[in-house]
């Protein structure tokens, strides 16, 4: 089964291709305000230099967010339409999910599944993204929390990964891929169907014009 995975809702964009759970390539960029112009780029170079036709691909896959707002979109959107174009599935997961899942993403980060494993990031204005895993299992679903609440939960997790040193020496697509391989291979693809975004926190915008309705 060839994979085909996106995240874009992180600072730095990132594209994996796998065959089965084997990574036949990764790529990561700097994708603040230019991840639509690098994104289809990106797939088609590492398509071509792994010498895979799109038509090939199996399952795609994506991150939801929580993270950038325009960026969680424009991968939702890319991927939902190189899926539509060939007919085949998507799996779309939460970004934290892929992070804390998707084992095998960095040397550095070891994952046993079994595990409690808390992912974070920063979400502005001094709250945090976080999430919380055991086992295969999100005990606690993205949500925006205070740094209090987030010590303590890291209190009672085996592992604790910060979204910002992740990137830094993992490949979240990459994880993201991997996950999605094992959901499709466990039967559970039905409940991974739902590619609206993970925001989380209205977009500043959104909160506007709430404000401009309820006033």
């Amino acid at each position: 089964m060839y994979a085909l995975a996106v995240d874009t809702s992180l600072p730095l964009l990132s594209v994996a291709l796998l065959s089965d759970r084997s990574v036949l390539g990764t790529i990561a960029l700097e994708g603040k305000g230019s991840r639509n112009e690098k994104l289809l780029p990106s797939i088609d170079w590492l398509l071509t230099e792994s010498g895979i036709d799109r038509q090939a691909i199996d399952l795609f896959a994506v991150t939801r967010g929580p993270g950038s707002f325009t960026g969680v979109r424009i991968g939702l959107a890319t991927i939902q339409g190189l899926a539509l174009a060939i007919g085949r599935p998507v799996c779309a997961m939460s970004t934290h999910e892929a992070i804390a899942l998707g084992e095998g993403t960095s040397a550095d980060h070891p994952i046993v599944p079994l595990e409690r494993i808390l992912v974070w990031d920063d979400a502005g204005r001094g709250e945090i993204y976080l999430s919380f895993f055991e086992g295969h299992h999100e005990i606690v679903a993205p949500r925006l929390a205070s740094v209090a609440e987030r010590d303590e939960l890291a209190r009672t997790a085996a592992l604790v990964i910060p979204t910002a040193e992740f990137i830094q020496h993992g490949n979240v697509a990459a994880g993201c891929a991997r996950r999605a391989v094992e959901i499709h291979a466990s039967g559970e693809a039905a409940r991974y169907t739902d590619a609206t975004p993970i925001y989380v926190r209205l977009a500043e915008a959104e909160v506007k014009l709430q404000r401009k309705t309820n006033g």
